[in-house]
């Protein structure tokens, strides 16, 4: 199975490309991001690229993919809706768009995240921008998507979130993560559980297109 990876070097990301490496069947797992990620592994190719608006420089080393996990995002606080669109809905839609002309049929898994406004029409600006990139995801005809909507999620085997006050966050919640887990199972989840969870998803699809946090946890779980 051949996979991309948008998000690389994020928290989510960094645990999916954990959980990549680790599969036997993933035979290929291409990256892209901005920078490195600074792994190697035989099966990791590493696309550095500038514009995500435009991926047709790199469009032909996208083709022939099975699966994209998209882990790839930015936070609300502090943008405009203009500027938020345009590094959610409208960098999302160029990546998919490529990967449907150039690997019609494949997987397409969308970290969104729980409260999402499925209306697209909502009162909550973040809400309502990645409800409105999860129909457009939806519409592509030549794409399977899939729309992870993750509560509370745990970074795990050293995965650490690029943004200074999230880390910071994690760091204080980090010693009441693993009671939380047990205390509200469909409300937390782990990297690892997300980055297992895709590969269920791209082996084998899923019941529904859009997945809670008890979704992802079941699909995690050996066969799941």
């Amino acid at each position: 199975m051949k996979v991309v990876l948008f998000g690389a070097t994020g928290m989510i990301g960094q645990g999916v490309l954990r959980e990549c490496l680790l599969a036997p069947d993933v035979t290929h797992l291409t990256t892209v991001g901005r920078a490195p990620t600074g792994q190697r592994h035989e099966k990791l190719a590493e696309l550095v690229h500038d514009d995500f608006l435009d991926f047709a420089p790199i469009a032909d080393r996208l083709a022939g993919q099975d699966a994209c996990f998209f882990c790839l995002g930015v936070s609300a606080a502090g943008r405009s809706e203009a500027a938020y669109r345009q590094l959610t809905y409208e960098v999302t839609l160029a990546a998919a768009r490529t990967l449907a002309e150039r690997s019609p049929g494949l997987s397409f898994v969308y970290v969104s995240g729980q409260g999402t406004d499925s209306t697209g029409q909502g009162r909550t600006m973040w809400a309502r921008v990645k409800g409105q990139t999860e129909n457009a995801l939806l519409e592509l005809p030549a794409l399977s998507a899939y729309l992870f909507r993750p509560g509370i999620i745990q970074p795990r085997h050293g995965a650490t979130s690029r943004t200074r006050s999230y880390r910071l966050m994690y760091a204080v919640a980090a010693p009441l993560l693993p009671l939380a887990r047990r205390l509200f199972p469909d409300q937390v989840t782990t990297t690892e559980r997300v980055g297992r969870a895709m590969l269920a998803v791209a082996r084998s699809g899923a019941p529904q297109r859009v997945l809670d946090t008890a979704a992802i946890n079941a699909l995690a779980r050996p066969g799941g």
